[in-house]
């Protein structure tokens, strides 16, 4: 407890409430004071001392730190995804899971006939929607997640085109690599927006141009019919499609975590096959007879006296003066499985993924432990696509799809409500899965139109084609086992309401 001092009196004399200031000041400091002294109240991260003398943490922004590594990240990224089976199967993962056979929009208006109109021209244009000829929109959608995986982001501009060129909407999209944002653009501008990575930005902070490249900066062969400083385009023309961690105006490789580590374990095992191989070769070697001859010769050489440079299979080393044979028994490596299992279960860690599905081990799972494992990652692959590819990448293009149909006359109006059905999950059990979708929509937790569309199916496509195909089977006068309205699931006849057998004949 704090003292009172003469100090205090006298200025409490001059000043009451100045001394009463004064004295809860005092008390607050020497209260912080006990708190930062006593070890056991503070926090273990923030501590200092020899433990924690080599953690340097910088506390530099999210956008200093991209636009310091960005490039040299991709770069690597791409790198090990060319070279490195592991890297490369982890990306194929994310993009199987996340776009899968392509996420499916319908439109929701509420009236049959302008959606299925809609919809109609959605797929006639969604074949020929690529500015350079060769996706459909299911392949710009892989193509744009798998950059956003692989360099970190991804832009998709919008390339209006001429009623004349053919096509069922005058428009068409294409996919920008992140190299063509040119990143050296930064600073202020005169009216108070600002340059960042590439990015303009107006006043309020939001976002006006991209500064893009004609070409990409890492081209080979450099066309100087194109211009070789970079062009503002608006950004109501390009679309941004990245993971946001922090409050980043740019993105990173999903990898990144784990990059060193895929290229330590490269380099370990490419290191550890050598060393076998190499034990391998060597057959033998030939011993002197003296103890002074038991070395080996400085060079390696053949039957025939040639000096040889590499190792290959069956080889004899000759010390000098060799007359006895010694057969080589490479050494055994205990523990590399485990040891290769701990470090590949790192690197899935840092892709967000399982183990089993990163490297196709299934050898020590079950049916419970696989799908726990799957329920868990099945979570983040709902949130990538609900939270980021949908809103920022697939609505987007919706809109586009509308207003250049309006425009051209196609559609009515160009604000077309929609949904969307992203792929749906393969089932570790199907039957499992099916039966608690039919208990769930027999309690009516769930209507059929969802579990329609959680098969990765339009449900208005698959009703009318339900009917269509039960109009069909009853003009043939055919009952079907699989038909329910005819048989129920035990094989027995279902009844009318009268509680008379069916009868398709009356």
């Amino acid at each position: 407890m704090s003292q009172i001092t003469f100090l205090d009196r006298m200025v409490a004399w001059a000043a009451p409430e100045a001394g009463v200031r004064r004295a809860l000041a005092r008390r607050s400091f020497e209260a912080l004071s006990a708190k930062t002294n006593d070890n056991s109240r503070g926090y273990d991260g923030a501590a200092k001392g020899r433990r924690t003398d080599g953690w340097k943490a910088a506390g530099t922004s999210a956008d200093a730190e991209i636009a310091a590594a960005s490039g040299l990240l991709r770069d690597r990224m791409r790198d090990l995804t060319r070279n490195n089976p592991h890297a490369a199967k982890a990306v194929s993962v994310l993009v199987n899971n996340i776009v899968g056979s392509g996420i499916i929009p319908r439109a929701a208006t509420g009236d049959a006939r302008l959606d299925e109109t809609v919809d109609r021209l959605w797929t006639e244009w969604s074949a020929a929607c690529d500015a350079d000829g060769q996706l459909d929109i299911f392949g710009l959608q892989t193509l744009a997640v798998r950059e956003m995986i692989e360099a970190g982001e991804v832009l998709i501009r919008r390339r209006p085109r001429r009623l004349s060129d053919g096509l069922a909407v005058p428009l068409q999209v294409q996919i920008i690599e992140a190299d063509l944002l040119d990143n050296t653009r930064n600073g202020d501008l005169a009216d108070g927006g600002r340059l960042l990575q590439g990015i303009e930005f107006d006043p309020l902070g939001r976002r006006r141009a991209y500064w893009l490249h004609a070409q990409h900066p890492g081209d080979a062969v450099v066309t100087m019919r194109r211009r070789l400083e970079s062009l503002a385009i608006p950004a109501s023309e390009v679309l941004h499609l990245y993971e946001k961690q922090r409050t980043q105006v740019r993105g990173v490789p999903w990898g990144t975590p784990v990059m060193r580590s895929l290229r330590d374990l490269d380099d370990w095992t490419q290191a550890e096959l050598v060393r076998k191989k190499t034990e391998a070769c060597v057959v033998g070697i030939v011993l002197g007879a003296d103890e002074a001859d038991q070395g080996i010769a400085p060079s390696v050489v053949d039957a025939d006296g040639n000096r040889v440079e590499q190792f290959e299979p069956g080889l004899i080393a000759y010390a000098r003066g060799g007359k006895d044979i010694r057969f080589n028994q490479p050494a055994t490596t205990a523990g590399v499985g485990e040891w290769l299992r701990a470090q590949l279960h790192i690197v899935a860690a840092g892709f967000r993924m399982p183990y089993e599905l990163l490297t196709g081990d299934l050898s020590q799972v079950n049916y419970s432990s696989i799908r726990a494992g799957l329920v868990e990652f099945r979570r983040l692959i709902d949130a990538v696509q609900w939270q980021i590819v949908i809103p920022v990448l697939c609505q987007p293009m919706w809109v586009w799809f509308c207003q250049a149909a309006w425009a051209a006359g196609k559609l009515p109006r160009p604000d077309i409500a929609v949904e969307w059905s992203p792929p749906r999950f393969e089932a570790v059990d199907p039957l499992k899965d099916a039966m608690a979708d039919l208990l769930a929509l027999r309690s009516g937790t769930m209507s059929l139109a969802q579990a329609i569309a959680r098969q990765g199916h339009n449900p208005d496509a698959v009703l009318a084609e339900i009917a269509a195909m039960n109009a069909k089977i009853d003009a043939l006068g055919l009952i079907l086992d699989s038909d329910p309205r005819r048989v129920t699931k035990t094989g027995v006849m279902q009844a009318d309401t009268t509680g008379q057998p069916v009868n398709p004949d009356t």
